[in-house]
């Protein structure tokens, strides 16, 4: 696949963009004592080790998102209706984030929204945006893609509120979830087809997430937030459902649903079995409980992302789910 100079320079500057920006937003943090509370049900040695990390960097990915989306749309000039589709979901989700992580900060606690009140706001916000694209289809859109009725709305519905509580959990260990969404986006980029445009905005969150782990490879000097994973997970399902492959945020999330997956199973053992499945979850603390240092943790399971994402593919390509 050739890629022009124009895709070339907005991912590379994209890239050193957030870099620098996210070093001035640790600077800030650090001046204004803005750490992340450690949540009291983790591993008990994140608390000692990761106490008083700077947070909310997705601060920056928004901004650096923002700055390109503009450029990107200066550089090709689609119609802005087409446009703000695509970028609409990533901005609201990581604004969802936002919030969250502004209230733990207000009340120097890990937690901010409740688990309902979250759900609440992403579906309300998620919601107007799903049907939008849904029933106003391809006027709407940067390229056609074939859209339903009512099923297809709340599908999109499930995948972007889905997709945003996944990378919020798979987002516990330094590198995971931006090194797995790193995966993720480079896949998109090179197997789905996309317009000119909408290739800029994948490789703008293939920078990103790349350009993230500079800061937050292990030991991490600041941390994603809530912000970030949840605009990260928002650009995912955006990316997939207005390229009309929504099918294919399965495989590039491969990862975060086991982790979310995980949590579930747990909660559900709990509940009807009174007995846990696993030591902690997500999955990657049971892992760290059971001697993995966090390092294996993070490489092993991109190595698994890996495979997954190319099992699935394989697999919905073979029984023709995609082209």
């Amino acid at each position: 696949m050739m890629i022009s100079s124009s895709v070339m320079f907005v991912g590379i500057g994209a890239f050193f963009l957030n870099t620098l920006l996210q070093s001035l937003w640790i600077s800030y943090c650090k001046r204004k004592s803005m750490s992340q509370a450690m949540k009291e049900y983790g591993p008990s040695h994140h608390i000692s080790l990761k106490a008083g990390t700077p947070s909310m960097g997705g601060v920056v990915f928004i901004i650096t998102f923002l700055l390109f989306s503009v450029l990107i749309y200066i550089i090709e000039g689609p119609a802005l209706k087409k446009f703000l589709p695509i970028v609409g979901i990533p901005f609201t989700a990581g604004c969802i984030g936002f919030l969250d992580d502004f209230l733990k900060h207000r009340k120097n606690s890990s937690e901010g929204f409740s688990s309902l009140g979250k759900l609440t706001l992403q579906i309300l916000l998620a919601a107007p945006w799903v049907y939008f694209i849904v029933f106003w289809g391809n006027n709407m859109l940067l390229h056609e893609v074939k859209l339903w009725g009512p099923a297809t709305a709340f599908l999109f519905l499930f995948l972007i509120v889905g997709s945003m509580n996944a990378v919020n959990i798979t987002d516990g260990l330094d590198g995971l979830a931006a090194g797995s969404c790193a995966i993720s986006f480079l896949a998109m980029s090179v197997l789905l087809h996309f317009s000119k445009s909408e290739l800029m905005i994948s490789i703008v969150g293939l920078a990103i997430a790349i350009s993230f782990l500079w800061h937050n490879a292990h030991p991490a000097k600041v941390f994603m937030g809530d912000t970030g994973s949840h605009f990260l997970g928002g650009l995912l399902a955006s990316i997939s459902i207005c390229t009309g492959n929504a099918l294919m945020l399965i495989p590039f999330s491969f990862l975060m649903g086991v982790e979310i997956l995980s949590v579930i199973l747990q909660l559900l053992s709990i509940h009807f079995r009174g007995k846990k499945i696993f030591k902690m979850s997500p999955l990657h603390h049971h892992f760290e409980l059971v001697g993995w240092k966090e390092t294996q943790v993070v490489v092993r399971f991109w190595l698994i992302h890996v495979v997954g994402m190319v099992t699935f593919i394989v697999t919905f390509n073979m029984l023709g789910l995609i082209e």
